[in-house]
């Protein structure tokens, strides 16, 4: 927040222009009119209280959360990071909620229409709380890549989503995470619609071997900077966190 009480204006010369035609959708969601700059209100700079209390002990591993009958299919994968504001000091207390698609690329909501299979035993979404030091891990399986109706052949590369959850209202943050060495990304129209290579880089989650459980699991390490010029790219809305 400023010394006026209002929260940090996102950096638009760091993030993608709202219309990118390549990337279908964006030509009738962008805005046609500028936009307009409001004062927070009461209901934006406070609550809701979103319950840290409520967190379950299998929240944060997507193998087993929503297993009924084994654990989920696919490669096993531990995420972990730190979520960090502009001047690199941990941002502890904010609420991180995660989904995704299985191992073969299909997501568990009524709307999907990819013919891959369903795991009955992976749900896709996970939660984690982030420590003193800004800390959070969670433990999933690799999601898979999947088409989509942009282009005649446009895939998606293997992603997260990640949403980051403050201590108010407004200060929610939503992004993607991608995996290292996955030659995909750059394939990607979404992807492409950011101008800086150097930002898409800060999306991409670094394998990292020395962090990987033996004989169970790899793992990948993706920090959150959520102001600044080293700022992770959000994808939602234009006040910053």
């Amino acid at each position: 927040m400023s010394d006026q009480g209002s929260y940090y204006q996102r950096d638009r010369g760091w993030h993608p222009p709202a219309y990118t035609p390549d990337y279908k959708t964006s030509v009738l969601r962008a805005p046609r009119y500028p936009l307009l700059s409001l004062d927070n209100t009461i209901s934006e700079t406070t609550g809701p209280v979103f319950g840290h209390s409520m967190l379950g002990p299998l929240d944060n591993d997507l193998i087993r959360n929503y297993a009924k009958d084994g654990d989920a299919i696919g490669q096993r994968i531990v995420v972990y990071g730190r979520v960090l504001d502009e001047n690199a000091r941990p941002v502890p207390g904010a609420l991180l909620e995660v989904w995704q698609a299985n191992a073969g690329g299909r997501y568990r909501h009524k709307k999907e229409t990819y013919l891959a299979a369903i795991d009955p035993n992976f749900g896709g979404c996970g939660r984690a709380i982030t420590d003193s030091e800004g800390r959070y891990s969670f433990r999933t399986i690799k999601p898979g890549a999947y088409p989509w109706p942009n282009g005649v052949n446009d895939w998606r590369p293997a992603h997260i989503h990640f949403s980051v959850f403050g201590h108010a209202f407004a200060q929610r943050l939503i992004t993607q995470m991608y995996f290292e060495g996955d030659p995909m990304i750059w394939q990607c129209p979404i992807v492409r619609t950011i101008p800086d290579k150097a930002a898409i880089e800060q999306l991409v989650a670094a394998l990292d071997r020395e962090a990987a459980l033996p004989m169970d699991a790899l793992a990948y390490k993706f920090d959150i900077v959520l102001r600044g010029r080293r700022s992770t790219l959000f994808e939602n809305r234009p006040e910053g966190n």
